[in-house]
């Protein structure tokens, strides 16, 4: 059985194959930046352009899905740059990115001569210990701080309000309530 494998493989091995591969094919990262280069459109070019030129340029390739993982590493590396599945160089001198929010007012210069206090700074300042101790008491209001005590009632205060009711009981009335009779069993 084992002649019959290896009558059936072919003359050449893995090994030969990449002996036997051309040797004078440059770098991946080379061949397309070279491609974006020569292909030099507007928005950059897609991986398909890319490939095709290398295609034609150096003949076949040995692997496609080389490409794309070559185009990747060069775009995390900032060697290109993908806009809408289009790559393109970087500009030599990008516009700086802006960051969230409100940009900063532009400083104005100060006259030659003045002197800047340093910044105040955060949170609260801290007790001055030479102060005078404060009243507990604010001087310009007469009434004590918070809500005011409940002044208890007399009971004879209680009383006249509940005499000068109109006869009916406060609240919701009670339930009316069947009256039972008594029901004799005979037996």
């Amino acid at each position: 059985m084992a002649s019959v494998g290896a009558s059936s493989l072919p003359a050449t091995s893995m090994a030969t194959e990449e002996v036997n591969m051309p040797q004078s094919l440059p770098p991946y990262p080379e061949m397309i930046v070279q491609a974006v280069e020569a292909l030099n459109e507007a928005n950059g070019s897609n991986k398909s352009a890319i490939s095709k030129y290398i295609e034609t340029t150096y003949g076949e390739l040995p692997e496609a899905n080389v490409l794309g993982h070559h185009l990747n590493k060069m775009k995390e590396s900032g060697e290109l740059v993908l806009n809408k599945n289009n790559y393109m160089k970087p500009d030599p001198n990008p516009q700086p990115k802006r960051g969230r929010g409100r940009p900063p007012k532009p400083k104005v210069p100060l006259p030659p001569g003045t002197v800047v206090s340093p910044p105040r700074p955060r949170g609260r300042p801290p007790k001055d210990p030479n102060a005078p101790p404060k009243s507990p008491k604010a001087p310009g209001s007469g009434r004590p701080r918070g809500r005011p005590k409940k002044i208890p009632r007399s009971p004879a205060a209680v009383a006249p309000s509940v005499a000068v009711t109109t006869g009916r009981p406060r609240g919701r009335p009670p339930k009316v309530k069947p009256q039972l009779t008594e029901v004799s069993v005979g037996l």
